[in-house]
């Protein structure tokens, strides 16, 4: 009976296999840590204000703070300026504790290089509350606020950006009438940074076509096998998929059209793949207990599952409810309200916790595939000497590739909740937990996703090798060997043990 290639393949192969998959790993941290810079950058910026007497008209136009058209400015709201020319509250433009809710009135506008006029992207009027404390370092009557969302861009598309804020004042509904006297605004502009971006896309350019085509012969083997496809091998082929639909680089068509979008295709993408990963594991897990229950079957895994899936569509939901409304109105933001900043950080929370218990279950999982492996072992001894080291030779190769699955395991655990954190730290405003990831990390994670799928797929290949006699193996048959009858769909490694003496 043939089985698969980790059965199969020779030490020597093997060890090449292993080594250079190890050698390519390491290249994705050195490129991240040594070529790329860091993922994202900010640029903290003062505002500069501009005198719009024409708002009560209904002109719309742009306040441009520099060039030939720069408008009419004030170097300060507190200043002299403001009351000898009798300037208003509501014709002050911002251009480019206590928790009192402002209105903004906002629009951002674009143009490329060649371009003359300008245009108007998006344009929104939007409610933010501020938290805001006294800064006893000054005079003890300014206050000091934590940071606000405002807009997301999922794409840049144009060379340059102009970005219009107005405070309407209104007596009638209080809107900004409570916020005391507004001294400065100050914006933070996070981006992705073109050096890392340029290294990311040249990795998943790359990775592309070498998953694709790992894929593929995986997939010719099973066809070329007399019976169906088992579990395992249809779980392993649909992991390929979503990672290669992960690794296709869509990116890339932000350099000729605008696509708004790419940030929320791209968090789906990555999460469908994580759902994969996970479900992957859990079967991949189960397949190797040897524990006499029915396996081979999705029936079989359908609570563990169902878990995993119910996790995913809340983040899903929650993600619809952020980016994509983003889509129509990008400076939208669950992070807005009290509620919708509540509502994100439960998500978030128990996303991370959710992820912790899962990796706990699953370490329990393989802690039991060891322990059932461990107890087959010992019958080793009663087989000849080639024989057993054969065997063993086998059990070895399936316990490393199980600490690999836990490492690999381990580490996605750590970058998804690293993640959520460090891209939810600027919108809650709570700089005590900031935490930053580093290109390497980032490169590494997604090169050891490819790799670990690699291996999975060369090694658990069918093999057109067949599985070693025991003549073959010393020479000399066992007498009356009984042999447990395995139907075909089982798993390599139940097949490898019941061929043995063990019981």
């Amino acid at each position: 009976m043939a089985g698969v290639v980790l059965e199969t393949l020779s030490t020597r192969k093997l060890t090449v296999l292993v080594v250079s998959l190890f050698v390519c790993l390491v290249g994705f941290f050195l490129v991240g840590g040594l070529v790329a810079p860091a993922p994202t950058s900010t640029i903290n910026s003062i505002p500069i204000h501009c005198v719009n007497k024409d708002h009560e008209l209904g002109k719309k136009a742009p306040l441009i703070p520099r060039g030939e058209m720069v408008c009419h400015q004030v170097m300060s709201l507190d200043g002299k300026e403001v009351h000898s020319e009798r300037i208003e509250a509501n014709q002050i433009v911002f251009t480019d504790g206590v928790k009192p809710l402002m209105l903004l009135d906002a629009s951002l506008w674009a143009k490329d290089a060649d371009d003359v006029d300008w245009k108007e992207l998006y344009s929104a009027k939007v409610e933010r509350r501020l938290d805001c404390t006294i800064d006893e370092k000054k005079d003890g009557n300014t206050y000091s606020c934590d940071l606000l969302p405002l807009f997301d861009l999922g794409s840049v598309y144009y060379h340059y950006y102009l970005l219009n804020i107005r405070l309407p004042v209104s007596i009638k509904s209080e809107h900004n009438t409570q916020i005391g006297q507004l001294t400065e605004m100050q914006f933070i502009t996070i981006f992705q940074n073109g050096g890392f971006t340029k290294v990311w896309f040249s990795l998943k350019t790359v990775l592309f076509p070498v998953t694709l085509t790992a894929l593929v012969w995986f997939w010719r083997r099973i066809m070329q096998l007399s019976r169906p496809a088992n579990l395992l091998e249809r779980t392993l082929f649909s992991l390929g998929v979503i990672l290669s639909i992960m690794n296709c680089p869509i990116e890339w068509i932000t350099l000729w059209v605008d696509a708004p979008f790419m940030l929320l295709l791209n968090d789906i993408r990555e999460g469908a793949f994580y759902a994969m990963l996970l479900c992957f594991w859990l079967i991949f897990a189960g397949e190797h207990m040897m524990d006499q229950v029915e396996r081979n079957k999705l029936s079989a895994y359908w609570k563990h599952l169902l878990a995993v899936i119910v996790g995913c569509l809340a983040l899903f939901i929650f993600e619809m409810c952020e980016r994509g409304m983003q889509l129509a109105n990008p400076f939208y933001s669950i992070w807005s309200t009290s509620t919708g900043t509540n509502a994100a950080l439960a998500f978030i929370i128990m996303a991370g916790a959710a992820a912790c218990v899962y990796f706990l279950f699953l370490s329990y999982m393989i802690f039991r595939v060891f322990r059932n492996i461990s107890s087959k072992a010992t019958s080793l001894s009663q087989m000849s000497n080639v024989r057993r080291k054969f065997y063993a030779g086998l059990i070895f190769r399936f316990k490393f590739l199980m600490v690999t699955t836990l490492l690999c395991a381990a580490l996605t655990v750590i970058f998804f909740i690293i993640s959520q954190i460090s891209e939810g730290q600027w919108k809650w405003g709570d700089e005590g937990i900031f935490m930053e990831y580093s290109s390497a990390f980032l490169t590494g994670v997604y090169g050891m996703w490819n790799m670990y799928t690699i291996a999975l797929l060369s090694l658990y290949a069918p093999s057109h090798k067949t599985t070693a006699s025991a003549e073959s193996l010393d020479g000399t048959r066992e007498e009356e060997v009984q042999l447990t009858q395995i139907p075909s769909e089982s798993t390599a490694f139940t097949s490898i043990i019941s061929k043995s003496t063990i019981d």
